[in-house]
């Protein structure tokens, strides 16, 4: 069987419409040699000879060049009806988005304002994926990513990240409690695995006061302790401050509360897909009101 390919018969359906081969060499963007050459080898591959040569330098079809260029025409058409295809799916705001965060951000920031997003795009499908750990863009387990520090190499040198913005930590109490009654209250720290973290670091220097600290590994889990009493530490604001349960508590003379950067990792595969700059623009418009920015 002949192997062809789409450049084959783009080399035929050019010397065809040009006439010349210097017109094809010119509508295609290379040399008249190159032209030349490749048709000579398409020639030979399917072992007819497509265009004889007259007087004037012109190139005439033959019989077989006829049907060879025929055959080029419906496969062109059958070409720019998948770009085009492509084309308007990549421009439509439509299909699925695979989106993972930490859970506190999932629940009580992009969870709440879906509907906005589902307002705008019906036929964007979202999938929110709250995960505590760092899932792989390079291996399509996701196509966004909030991460709350600068993403490392690891990553992938091919990711495209973007800041969002700073995320700023308080200190929180339960709502119902006193300033007194605060102040008796077990720091909840997190656990050794988190260590590493600065509001896990400003809370480790806080067991200094010699009240038992408690630790935990999940934010969503500290701010439940909080809202029923059971202690106090930090949480970040745009998520604390919508929660009644708890109140935002000023400690004299204790060390400048760390806040953190949220950063926006993308494929960039997918990063100018219509779909994805969808959820982009609606992400940067959430978490701004939520007064990350």
């Amino acid at each position: 069987m002949p192997n062809l390919d789409w450049n084959d018969l783009r080399i035929v359906l050019a010397v065809a419409r040009g006439g010349t081969l210097a017109a094809a060499a010119r509508a295609l963007h290379v040399d008249q040699t190159t032209v030349a050459r490749r048709l000579a080898a398409v020639e030979a591959t399917i072992g007819a000879t497509l265009f004889v040569r007259d007087e004037n330098a012109r190139r005439l079809m033959t019989e077989a060049g006829e049907a060879a260029v025929k055959a080029a025409e419906r496969v062109e058409q059958c070409v720019n009806s998948l770009i085009t295809s492509v084309t308007r799916a990549n421009f439509k705001v439509a299909g699925t988005v695979r989106l993972t965060a930490v859970p506190v951000i999932v629940n009580h920031l992009l969870v709440p304002a879906l509907g906005d997003l589902a307002g705008h795009h019906p036929r964007l499908q979202l999938e929110l994926i709250a995960e505590p750990r760092d899932l792989s863009l390079v291996k399509r387990e996701a196509d966004l990513a909030i991460r709350l520090a600068r993403p490392s190499n690891d990553a992938g040198a091919a990711i495209v990240t973007r800041r969002i913005g700073a995320v700023r930590y308080g200190i929180y109490v339960p709502a119902t409690m006193n300033n007194e009654t605060t102040a008796m209250l077990p720091w909840i720290c997190y656990d050794t695995s988190m260590s590493a973290l600065p509001q896990a670091r400003w809370l480790a220097a806080r067991q200094t006061s010699g009240i038992s600290c408690v630790t935990m590994n999940d934010a969503e889990a500290i701010m439940r302790a909080i809202a029923v009493g059971f202690g106090r530490s930090l949480l970040p604001c745009a998520v604390a401050d919508r929660n009644l349960d708890l109140r935002r508590e000023e400690l004299a003379g204790s060390p400048a509360i760390p806040s953190r950067d949220a950063w926006l990792l993308t494929h960039p595969d997918q990063r100018k897909l219509a779909r994805v700059t969808a959820v982009v623009d609606w992400l940067f418009r959430t978490l701004k009101l939520a007064g990350i920015e």
